[in-house]
């Protein structure tokens, strides 16, 4: 086969080699950055005699890719696109009945084995830039390996790479040969940071950028993480246009020809600088190259199971990405590479990239897996097998949207979602949505799975309201341009919502209409419910906390349905959302709302109380009191928060503090006499035994304190442990002056009995409890009543301390009587001994 393109390239060196392997079954390719292997390998395998006519798929990872490779292969054959060699990426396809060589994205040959498993026609995939391990590309590895094994033997897999580890792929390949290539040697330059790189990305590449003109000939390309950082940069750069110099974004949500305007050949003498994402990292070459400025960055999502949400993270990129990166300065000459990070930082990088199979959502996954006839993800061959906690976060996801039965089967539902080129909540959506809806879900599914068309300022937040998105796309159609939008993505969105439109077929007339409606059949576990008492904070249906900014719009709702969520810290930050009203979610799920009666401690009443709960999932809809039914056990929930709550739940009146000392005295001094243990301890451990009989009819913290603790903990002694208490531990003492005073049990070990010295005139000894053998503490009290003296022993204090004592209060208190010898003296209440009257008197 002629090719008009002539020139040699460092493929060629091993294209027979590469025929030979393939002839005898799969291989393998390791061939440097700009060696040709894209463009060349194709066209040269095509009159393989093992081919025997059939087509040749091959996968590039990105759509820019794709078409350009298409393009060059076709003007290499002096042809134009879709001739002999077409290309298909979503919602795009340019083939002919010539066609031979296919240049298809990865998702397109999912969809190629699920409809015609046998891949009919086809002699050859080749799986290109394999390095970047996405999902689909792993994926289609898997479902070809099983063709190749079980229907097709004659199909040929081709692995390309120019850093791809090739051992594991190999030997996946049913020990495939390796064939490495060399490749052209136009040295590149590599200059590192010499000091830690700047925490703005952006304000580091403008500078590299105009260092980088002002000492190098060539164009320049720049990589950043993200669209924002790239639009920051060329914004910055803007006034280079004066010197001539024209500067271009590059990344994957542009439209086609603004993404060819920066991958083609510029004007000749026209110098340009290409700021991209890792778009620009591998594949096609990019005319007029001659220097990288390196960020080190790249953005990617990263997948929670957990919560089941992803978040994008801006990470370092390996050092395999930074290799392919500065290869771009060095395919068409000499070049330089800036790393905008210092050499010993070079060191933390990994090696390779992630895999995208072990962080990512594998719903969609696990959808085509269903499809394929597979219930589990073993039954493959996979170079990495997906994670199990993904994997079952997965499955419950189809569970929840009805793809999937209880015997892990595809329903009619999942079969209908599976043709969809869409996420599967997504195409629950799409499915849902009425006939007159149809067009909204549409415009849904575009926003949500297409870049976000809102134009922000650098460190300015961004409204969560997708309503204003979807108000903007249809202002759009109507030659509007709506404030604060990109018109250029509203017009790739519209595009791909027509495409949607088309593929989504009739709907049901009575399925859901508005958009908070559709978007929970998406969503359902993302339906949030505003918390009590808070203005940004949600629960989730899932039980997951969300947090949206005080001053975004959509705080005033109480019911959101969540589209897009950043999984990072404790509560989620919503980034995109709709409200919802209570009508709705009511309508839309009034299967999963479950009504029940609940019976629980009301903390605000300080009581048992029985509410009826309707709750959808983890949200509360409605909560109402109801009347408690003779079937709850209102006594065990009382006696729960009587324990969490002993010391303040119950009347401690001094009487029943004292009746607990009185008992405990006896318990250590009377063994014989099987006194029942009321100490805390105890009354706690066997609250339900003493406490709950007393409980009838009671629901409340109040009803239990007006209880009569000390008649309750009476109860528990027999009526002959009852005479015995008042006999061996009495409540008072009777003193020689007549008077009752009350015992203090509680204060101490011992028994305290105060009372004034002079009541106890007359008396020769301490008295005594418990048959005798516990002597009170007597606490003599002056007539201030102030403690003179505490003893346990009134006969010694008698007999060595009272005299002193009574030189004392005679001269304090000097109308009183004190006896010199209080044993024989007659007990004065109130201290004063009044005389007889006399007899005429």
């Amino acid at each position: 086969m002629p090719l008009t393109i002539a020139q040699s390239l460092p493929i060629d060196a091993v294209l027979d080699e590469l025929r030979a392997a393939l002839r005898r079954g799969h291989a393998l390719l390791q061939a440097p950055t700009g060696s040709g292997k894209s463009t060349r390998v194709p066209l040269a395998l095509l009159d393989a005699d093992w081919l025997a006519d059939r087509r040749i798929l091959m996968l590039e990872p990105r759509r820019p890719a794709a078409r350009l490779t298409a393009a060059r292969m076709a003007a290499m054959l002096d042809e134009s696109v879709g001739e002999r060699v077409g290309y298909q990426v979503r919602f795009e396809r340019r083939v002919g009945p010539r066609t031979r060589i296919e240049v298809i994205t990865e998702g397109i040959l999912t969809r190629r084995l699920q409809s015609d498993p046998g891949l009919d026609g086809i002699g050859l995939l080749i799986f290109d830039e394999f390095h970047e391990r996405n999902l689909q590309s792993d994926l289609g590895l898997a479902l070809a390996l099983d063709v190749a094994a079980n229907l097709r033997p004659d199909l040929r897999l081709l692995a390309m790479s120019a850093t791809l580890d090739a051992a594991p792929v190999a030997q996946i390949l049913g020990d495939a040969p390796i064939i490495r290539g060399e490749g052209r040697s136009y040295p590149v330059e590599i200059r590192y940071a010499e000091r830690a790189p700047d925490a703005d990305p952006v304000r580091a590449v403008v500078a590299g950028v105009r260092a980088a003109l002002s000492e190098h000939e060539g164009d320049i390309l720049a990589f950043l993480p993200g669209v924002g950082e790239i639009n920051r940069c060329v914004e910055q750069l803007a006034r280079l246009a004066d010197d001539g110099i024209l500067v271009l974004p590059l990344h994957g949500t542009l439209p086609t020809a603004a993404q060819d305007r920066a991958l083609l050949p510029g004007e000749p003498g026209q110098r340009r600088v290409i700021v991209a994402t890792d778009i620009a990292e591998t594949s096609v070459t990019i005319q007029g190259i001659r220097v990288v400025i390196d960020s080190g960055l790249t953005r990617k999502p990263r997948f929670d199971p957990g919560a089941g949400l992803s978040r994008l993270v801006t990470e370092s990129i390996p050092r395999a990405s930074a290799e392919q990166r500065a290869g771009r300065a060095g395919r068409l000459g000499p070049g330089v590479c800036y790393r905008l990070w210092t050499r010993a930082q070079e060191h933390g990088r990994p090696e390779h990239r992630t895999p995208e199979i072990l962080q990512s959502d594998l719903t969609p996954l696990a959808l085509e897996l269903a499809l394929w006839g597979v219930r589990h993800p073993n039954d493959l061959s996979w170079l990495d097998p997906p994670p199990a906690p993904a994997w079952e976060q997965a499955v419950s996801v189809l569970h929840a949207l009805g793809a999937l039965d209880s015997g892990q089967r595809l329903t009619r539902l999942g079969r209908t979602m599976a043709e969809l080129p869409i996420h599967p909540r997504l195409a629950t959506m799409l499915l849902g949505a009425a006939a007159s809806a149809r067009q909204t879900a549409a415009d849904l599914c575009a926003l949500i799975s297409e870049r976000d068309p809102f134009i922000h300022e650098p460190g300015a937040g961004r409204p969560a309201d997708l309503g204003l998105r979807l108000q903007a796309l249809q202002e759009s159609r109507e030659k509007h341009q709506p404030r604060d939008m990109d018109r250029h993505r509203l017009a790739a969105i519209a595009r791909v919502a027509e495409q949607l439109r088309r593929l989504a077929g009739t709907s049901s007339p009575d399925g859901a209409t508005t958009p908070g409606a559709l978007l929970a059949l998406a969503c359902p576990e993302r339906v949030a419910q505003r918390r009590d008492g808070a203005d940004d904070r949600y629960l989730l249906a899932s039980g997951a906390g969300a947090v949206l900014p005080r001053d975004d719009a959509l705080a005033i709702h109480p019911y959101l349905v969540v589209a897009a969520m950043d999984a990072r810290g404790r509560d989620g930050r919503i980034q995109l959302a709709l409200p919802i009203s209570e009508t709705e979610l009511r309508e839309l799920f009034a299967e999963r709302i479950e009504t029940s009666r609940q019976v629980a401690w009301d903390s605000e009443r300080e009581a048992v109380a029985a509410r009826e709960i309707s709750r959808l999932d983890a949200i509360v809809l409605n909560s109402r009191p109801i009347p408690l039914g003779d079937d709850v056990d209102v006594a065990g929930l009382l006696l729960d928060r009587i324990r969490e709550r002993f010391e303040c739940a119950l009347n401690w009146t001094d009487g029943a503090r004292q009746l607990q000392a009185r008992v405990a005295l006896l318990r250590a001094h009377d063994s014989a006499g099987d006194w029942p243990n009321l100490s805390d301890t105890a009354l706690h451990d066997t609250l339900a035994e003493w406490l709950g009989p007393w409980l009838a009819g009671k629901s409340r913290f109040s009803e239990v304190q007006r209880l009569d603790l000390t008649a309750i903990l009476t109860a528990r002694l027999s009526w002959e442990q009852q005479q015995r208490l008042e006999h061996e531990a009495p409540r008072t003492l009777t003193t020689p002056a007549g008077n009752q005073r009350m015992l203090d049990y509680v204060s101490g070990d011992i028994p305290i009995l105060a009372v004034p010295l002079q009541e106890l005139f007359g008396l020769a000894d301490t008295p005594r409890l418990c048959g005798g053998r516990v002597p009170v503490l007597l606490y003599l009290l002056s007539p201030a009543r102030r403690p003179m003296q505490v003893t346990q022993d009134l006969a010694g204090f008698w007999a060595r301390g009272y005299a002193e004592v009574r030189k004392e209060l005679r001269g304090r208190y000097p109308k009183h009587h004190w006896p010199e010898d209080p044993t024989q003296a007659q007990a004065v209440v109130g201290g004063i001994r009044r005389r007889k009257p006399s007899a005429g008197a």
